[in-house]
């Protein structure tokens, strides 16, 4: 039998630092959160080299006192917690009393710290767990640490570092993320002596999120507060617009610590469901806000990871708050032009002198579709169009002139032989709380026989009548949807994981309402006899599975996603098509339905239906403003 040896000091100390300190990043993640349970209302952070041989924090928190400082390095030491029952409340970023005694086990520190009552602060230095000085030291109220030479005393954990520029870039996410997490403090960030992140702390998020995020970012947020269930959640959203090709822009927060959670992830996109196109994510930055005894934060090393007593209470209340916030908050797209367009000096008829251009907006139909403007240029009586920097010989087809009213071509050609009937003759939008509900509008006319172009409120929209028409035909089937089911001639069984197998079970009620019959077969199995006739039996098993998923994420609406492929298929081939001939008295009618529900902004796989090109940037172009 192998001997049992009992691990000296300095081994067990190097395990559990490779809990806590993985990698730069880590370290100014646990020392951050250090300042901010001290009260700090601002913290700066400078690293070098990626953080490998240099990095310091210095913050204005409430400091450490002479006498506690020794006890800062010593594992499982920490003010934060002192029962048991204080890790089912814990309220505080840091709890466990390990950060600093791994930081010190495998770096060099330095500490510099004083508190209110002090008039002269303290200087600790340690490395590799040994003290190596101890003394008096002039210094601000606050606390400044200095790490330098990470892993020194571990060479085998060094080879596993990323390059420099690498691991600065992962300091900097840390950074960002927790500045965004408490906009009531500022931060500063210098890397390799450049400043490159600076926050106001002013306490507004959206000034955070612009600090950090962007101008572009912060721009195309809704925000979002909402209160359900004696929690809250706050911050913003994306407009379903402004999608992108990644969750990379996801923040979620609980009680203002940066957590994963796939139940609010979950619950994010399902309110984004058939509003946002499809592979696109939209992004946010919320904070849920709950009794620290609903949450354990006591799951892993890095607290990133969290279990909640009852999912669904988060899943409703980030999926109601978001799908408020994108009723309330969206608003159609907007289209501007690239660039100003310069009044020429001379007669605008007079045929100009070279190198002298004279310069105007011409619009074609890709244009419209891509929502964006193309310039041309008439050069001595030479047309030349620029798309996408490339220039070509090709002359426009058709211009804005000085008249607003001639900005588009009104259709008045005779019905072609492929006519799309957009309203029914008998259908009327006449009734009184319709009219109270749809602004007034004036019809200019129709573009390329596909957009409807109308005047509003002092701007243009573009309406694509397809896009339009298909939403308000999917929002008609599925709201009239009387799922009826068709037994299945041999029943299918299903053999689940024991979660999705006892979710199915405890939501059998649910499975009925949406045309499904299925009954217990003992063993993680389930047996299916009958399903939504739409779907026409096909893959039933792994309809279930898609479904149970659905519901061990939290989600109600267990509706397969098949259905709603069949619903936006149905839709589509319902819907009037680009090219198709419209009468002026149907887009009229088609306006004034599409108006009359402001809901409806994108087609059921999430492209808009509407693009508003305002009065200002139009004039803009004729140079009526600057």
């Amino acid at each position: 039998m192998p001997e049992i040896n009992v691990l000296p000091k300095e081994v067990y100390q190097l395990i559990a630092a490779g809990e806590v300190v993985e990698r730069p990043s880590s370290v100014v993640k646990e020392m951050i959160e250090n300042s901010i349970d001290a009260g700090a209302k601002s913290i700066i952070v400078e690293i070098k080299n990626g953080g490998t041989t240099y990095l310091r924090i210095t913050d204005d928190g409430c400091g450490i006192a002479k006498s506690e400082v020794r006890k800062v390095f010593v594992p499982h030491a920490t003010s934060k917690i002192k029962y048991s029952e204080d890790l089912d409340k814990i309220a505080t970023l840091g709890f466990r009393g390990e950060a600093m005694a791994s930081i010190a086990a495998v770096a060099r520190v330095q500490l510099l710290t004083r508190t209110p009552d002090e008039d002269v602060g303290t200087r600790y230095e340690i490395a590799g767990s040994q003290e190596i000085e101890f003394c008096e030291a002039g210094c601000p109220i606050g606390t400044t640490i200095c790490v330098a030479d990470i892993f020194f005393n571990t060479p085998a954990r060094m080879k596993f570092l990323k390059k420099d520029v690498t691991e600065a870039n992962a300091v900097a996410s840390v950074v960002e993320k927790i500045a965004v997490s408490h906009p009531e403090i500022s931060f500063r960030f210098i890397r390799d002596g450049k400043q490159t992140l600076i926050t106001s702390g002013n306490g507004e998020l959206k000034d955070a999120i612009y600090s950090v995020f962007g101008r572009e970012f912060a721009q195309s947020l809704i925000p979002v507060d909402y209160t359900n269930n004696n929690m809250r959640v706050s911050g913003f959203v994306t407009k379903p617009s402004m999608a992108r090709k990644s969750r990379g822009m996801q923040f979620f927060f609980i009680n203002s610590r940066l957590v994963k959670t796939q139940t609010a992830m979950a619950a994010l996109e399902q309110a984004y469901r058939n509003s946002i196109m499809v592979g696109k994510f939209p992004g946010c930055v919320l904070n849920i806000e709950c009794d620290s005894s609903f949450v354990d934060v006591n799951v892993h090393p890095a607290k990133i990871e969290v279990r909640f007593a009852n999912e669904k209470p988060v899943f409703d209340l980030v999926y109601y708050a978001v799908k408020s916030a994108i009723e309330v908050g969206d608003t159609p797209v907007e289209m501007h032009f690239n660039k100003n367009i310069q009044k020429p000096a001379q007669d605008f008829w007079a045929k100009p002198e070279p190198p002298v251009q004279t310069t105007f907006v011409q619009t074609k139909k890709e244009d419209f579709d891509d929502v964006w403007s193309v310039s041309a240029s008439v050069v001595n009586n030479d047309y030349f169009s620029k798309k996408e920097n490339q220039i070509v010989n090709e002359p426009p087809t058709q211009k804005f002139s000085f008249n607003i009213s001639e900005i588009t071509k009104v259709e008045n050609d005779e019905p072609n032989t492929q006519k799309a009937e957009i309203i029914e003759p008998t259908e009327q939008v006449n009734d009184d709380a319709s009219k109270q509900s749809i602004p007034d509008f004036k019809l200019i006319g129709e573009a390329f026989k596909t957009y409807i172009i109308i005047e509003m409120e002092g701007s243009l929209y573009i309406i694509d009548k397809h896009a339009a028409h298909e939403r308000m035909n999917f929002e008609k089937l599925k709201s009239s949807l009387d799922i009826n089911s068709q037994v299945l001639l041999s029943p299918v069984t299903v053999r689940l994981s024991t979660d999705e197998y006892n979710t199915v079970l405890q939501n059998i009620d649910l499975y009925t309402k949406c045309g499904f019959f299925i009954e217990d077969f003992g063993n993680s199995t389930v047996i299916v006899r009958e399903c939504p006739s739409i779907l026409d039996g096909e893959d039933v098993a792994g309809l279930i599975e898609e479904t149970a998923e659905k519901l061990l994420d939290g989600k109600t609406d267990i509706t397969p996603d098949k259905l709603d492929w069949i619903l936006h298929s149905a839709s589509c081939r319902a819907a009037v098509k680009g090219g198709d001939y419209t009468s002026r008295y149907e887009m009229e009618i088609f306006v004034k339905k599409l108006l009359s529900n402001p809901d409806i902004r994108y087609c059921p796989h999430g492209r808009p239906v509407m693009i508003k090109l305002s009065k200002y940037d139009i004039e803009k172009q004729f140079g009526r403003v600057q």
